[in-house]
């Protein structure tokens, strides 16, 4: 009997969690990042990101197809050891708790600064962990389903940033590669950390149904990732000046402040307050992927323990220690490196690992 057969996911479900773990928070600041480094070529910058991607992607299929049954924590004991396996699996449940702690708290900030900006922290945070136990606590086919329900009413939302378009000066873009490759290159150091999270497949590889698609679905989601990013930052990049983007944190929001409808006066705030389903679908993933690891590390199969204990560290934190965006960007960037080395230099040394494992063996044979 399959490990993990009573959580299988269908392909879409496997695309769409993928996909809601990079779109999180990040796409908020992007265009102004980018046109802080690269100017209004950043986002070929997008490009060159999805593109390395898309082969890390890959190769972590490859590993992954050596032992389809297993999820990332239940591979490495096969190499590296009992102990070994522990100390990653609690590596792992750490560094998916506090990334979940992360989006789940700059949500928050973006709230405050928005919308609710005299409700304390903790209160929101409360509301927040309330429905987040409701799905996360149900396993990964609930949050499957939770992501597709999210996608499809969320497809409205690129519609009204055609409407600032009417007024965009395309010229803006051109010339093309204006300062130089070396700008543009430097970016998409940054841009990958854009595209973080599809990292999950380490662990969502053996609930999916039909393996043989694995590598189709995360190039998938890949690619829904970067048309997303491109379309939104193209967007700002033709409506707001080259300098004018700069003056905005979040241009992404400033943009649609032109948009005006006789029923609503601010769009932006609906947008936001309706956004953040989006955000939970990257903030839910991680959640259920912190308390898997750490049940797992404790041999529990149930984790609505942990679950709960990790919610309530949540709220006390959230009351023990004071949010701000400064030190937010920090926990990103901390969280963007340890990122980069589990998505992109895990899969391609864990594969050439493998590979030379089994050649030695059969060379021994």
């Amino acid at each position: 009997m399959k490990k993990y057969a009573y959580n299988n996911i269908t392909f879409m479900q496997y695309t769409l969690l993928i996909h809601g773990s990079q779109i999180g928070i990040g796409i908020l600041q992007l265009p102004r990042q980018l046109a802080a480094t690269a100017g209004t070529d950043g986002w070929m910058a997008i490009i060159i990101g999805w593109v390395i991607s898309v082969i890390a992607s890959l190769f972590l299929v490859q590993v992954m197809k050596n032992h389809p049954e297993d999820t990332l924590i239940d591979l490495l004991p096969r190499y590296f050891g009992v102990w070994a396996g522990k100390v990653f699996s609690l590596l792992f449940a750490f560094y998916f708790g506090f990334l979940a702690y992360t989006v789940i708290s700059r949500a928050i900030l973006f709230i405050s600064s928005w919308i609710l900006p005299q409700t304390a922290d903790y209160t929101l945070m409360i509301l927040f962990c309330i429905p987040t136990y409701l799905v996360v606590r149900n396993g990964l086919r609930i949050q499957g389903r939770y992501s597709e329900l999210v996608f499809y009413i969320s497809l409205w939302m690129p519609l009204f940033y055609l409407v600032p378009l009417k007024d965009a000066h395309w010229e803006y873009l051109l010339p093309l590669v204006k300062d130089g490759w070396a700008p543009i290159l430097h970016t998409a150091s940054f841009t990958i950390y854009s595209f973080l999270g599809f990292e999950t497949a380490f662990f969502l590889y053996p609930f999916l149904q039909k393996k043989e698609s694995a590598a189709l679905g995360i190039v998938i989601a890949n690619t829904l990732s970067m048309l997303v990013f491109l379309f939104v930052t193209i967007c700002c990049f033709v409506f707001f000046s080259p300098e004018g983007i700069l003056q905005f944190n979040e241009p992404t929001l400033n943009i649609l402040k032109v948009v005006e409808l006789s029923f609503l006066e601010r769009l932006e705030i609906v947008f936001l307050a309706f956004y953040l389903f989006i955000i939970s679908t990257t903030w839910m993933p991680y959640m259920f992927w912190a308390v898997f690891c750490s049940s797992q590390l404790f041999g529990k199969q149930n984790h609505h323990l942990h679950l709960i204990v990790f919610l309530l560290l949540t709220i006390a934190a959230t009351i023990g220690f004071k949010l701000s965006f400064d030190k937010n960007d920090q926990w990103q960037q901390i969280l963007g490196n340890a990122g980069v080395l589990i998505s992109f230099a895990l899969p391609v040394g864990l594969w050439l690992y493998i590979g030379g494992h089994r050649l030695l063996k059969r060379r021994r044979n």
